[in-house]
């Protein structure tokens, strides 16, 4: 079973402020996206190393919203794409899904 997002993580990391909090979150929302669609571009057109740089990317998305696990499967996933290996791919997929399920209710 998927960890499933921590808005208390966002919230932690906001120290209280309210207007933090909703920043983090206009974040995900609007960067998350573009940055998971730029990926799929990028992996299916076999372009390793673009695509590393886009998990690294949503890698930090991962991190705010708490996902901790996912947040060490997107490192191992960034690290085998960097040697050319798409190992993981499908657990990396799971992971966009959740998030871009989450996002939609926010």
């Amino acid at each position: 079973m998927m960890e499933q997002p921590n808005l208390s993580y966002i919230y932690s990391m906001s120290g209280g402020d309210k207007d933090f909090e909703k920043k983090l979150i206009n974040i995900i929302k609007a960067e998350f996206p573009e940055e998971k669609k730029t990926y799929y571009k990028n992996i299916n057109s076999d372009n390793f190393n673009k695509a590393s740089e886009n998990v690294h990317k949503l890698k930090h998305k991962i991190s705010i919203l708490g996902l901790e696990k996912s947040y060490e499967m997107a490192v191992d996933y960034e690290n085998n794409l960097k040697k050319a290996s798409t190992v993981g791919r499908k657990d990396f997929d799971a992971i966009l899904q959740l998030i871009t399920d989450f996002i939609n209710t926010l």
